[in-house]
């Protein structure tokens, strides 16, 4: 997967805005067959019961289409604000549960930093960092305080920060979480004012236009 990891102008997306930098593919038809046995292999039976056992959410699934499984890269530059994830899946009404994530940086240095972090409910601290490295697996609920992301990358030409992407779902909440809402993005700490405000502006609009088209049956 390494060798054959798509390159960035092969991505089915590309993000360039205020709060992230990266690109992503969701198209396994045009991947090496070995990221889909890896797709297949984290969607079978025995690696939800291991979710199961290490988390305690019960009866996780993955599921086969552009919100289920793929690959992130971000080359020179790159950077994913601190987030929460969407909380439902839009069309199928599923709920996101945890999020998976295995690395394919096989050079990759501290001094580079892309640390996969974890900051507190109100992302005002950093909780835990893990750096980006080769063949890292790195498992974490996805709630409504799950405030994670990356800082900005510094690597030399030909670097990327590489992943592989697995969510899992649940069809029922026990938590009671009914409200959709979309990828909530917050200003880092040291960010300032300026960024904070437009960061907020941005998403408030954004997830309440999307609230609505949802309610009234538009596909997102």
């Amino acid at each position: 997967m390494y060798e054959n990891f798509p390159a960035p102008d092969d991505m089915t997306r590309k993000y360039n805005g205020l709060n992230e930098k990266k690109a992503e593919g969701t198209d396994f038809s045009k991947f090496n067959p070995a990221f889909q046995q890896l797709k297949d292999q984290l969607a079978k039976p025995e690696i939800n019961e291991w979710l199961t056992k290490i988390t305690g959410i019960k009866d996780v699934f993955s599921i086969d289409d552009p919100l289920g499984a793929g690959v992130h890269q971000g080359e020179n530059g790159s950077y994913l604000d601190i987030h929460i994830d969407f909380n439902i899946h839009p069309n199928l009404n599923i709920y996101r549960r945890l999020n998976l994530l295995i690395f394919l940086n096989k050079n990759w240095k501290e001094e580079y930093g892309g640390h996969s972090e974890m900051w507190n409910a109100d992302v005002s601290e950093l909780g835990a960092a893990y750096l980006p490295s080769w063949n890292r697996c790195v498992v974490f609920e996805s709630s409504q305080i799950s405030y994670h992301g990356y800082a900005k990358i510094n690597i030399p030409p030909g670097e990327s920060r590489k992943s592989f992407f697995n969510y899992y779902y649940t069809q029922t909440h026990e938590g009671g979480e009914n409200k959709y809402h979309d990828t909530v993005f917050k200003a880092r700490p040291e960010e300032g004012l300026t960024k904070k405000l437009k960061t907020d502006v941005k998403e408030s609009l954004k997830n309440n236009i999307k609230r609505v088209l949802k309610k009234v049956g538009v596909k997102l």
